[in-house]
């Protein structure tokens, strides 16, 4: 009888402890601490969100389901979560790192992933293509963008179609149609030729490079295109 009450008396003061230890007001998180790179994340709504999901102590805090909280949040690419004896929560967040429009409505991030983080701070290309095809939009869009840079051109916006032929429209306004087929050789002979076509000193409207030999240009000219085309298209 005497072990019956020891035991029970074991599991009283232990259910005693464990209330205790899970009370908020015995042993609350003090502080959360955020670190990493952030511009658009705010750390007092992130603390905000965590405090409303997550109240009670130190010890009853859940760190995976912090972590699965925050990686909700549309603008946190990666994180992190850790607790510090006796009263903290170290948090580290990678942001996401927005390098295009797709599609009008949501943002492409360097991995080519997209996520609904709204309207961006910083003007960014416009890429437009088909849905499962946001990677290769942004492969293309880079490397294209790689072998503009020493023209100091920049493409503003890129399409990709349900045939995944390349559209872009450049900078200065120039619309340059390339087609399917080796995109970046085509390019190149944009590159190669656009000083002669500026030398001409007319505004061009459009390029057609789809040509296994020359390209065609459609120029401005009171408000009508007048049309140049050399060999067969593609």
């Amino acid at each position: 009888m005497v072990f019956i009450f020891v035991i029970a008396g074991f599991i009283y003061g232990g259910l005693q402890v464990k209330q205790w230890l899970e009370d908020e007001q015995q042993l609350p998180v003090q502080k959360i601490i955020f670190s990493g790179a952030r511009t658009v994340l705010d750390d007092q709504q992130m603390e905000a969100l965590i405090r409303q999901n997550q109240k009670g102590s130190f010890f009853a805090l859940d760190v995976n389901e912090v972590y699965e909280l925050l990686e909700d949040m549309p603008w946190v690419y990666r994180a992190s979560v850790r607790k510090r004896w006796p009263n903290s929560l170290h948090i580290y967040v990678v942001e996401q790192e927005p390098v295009a429009i797709w599609n009008d409505d949501l943002l492409l991030n360097t991995q080519g992933d997209i996520f609904d983080g709204g309207d961006p701070k910083q003007k960014l290309p416009l890429l437009f293509g088909p849905g499962g095809s946001e990677k290769t939009a942004l492969a293309g869009f880079n490397a294209m963008q790689s072998l503009l840079s020493t023209t100091g051109l920049t493409i503003n916006e890129l399409f990709l179609s349900e045939r995944f032929a390349w559209r872009v429209e450049l900078s200065n306004g120039i619309r340059l149609n390339i087609g399917r087929q080796q995109f970046i050789a085509r390019l190149q002979n944009f590159i190669d030729i656009f000083p002669l076509l500026q030398a001409q000193n007319k505004a061009i409207n459009y390029i057609d490079l789809r040509y296994d030999i020359g390209l065609a240009v459609g120029w401005q000219k009171n408000d009508k295109k007048e049309q140049e085309i050399t060999e067969n298209n593609d």
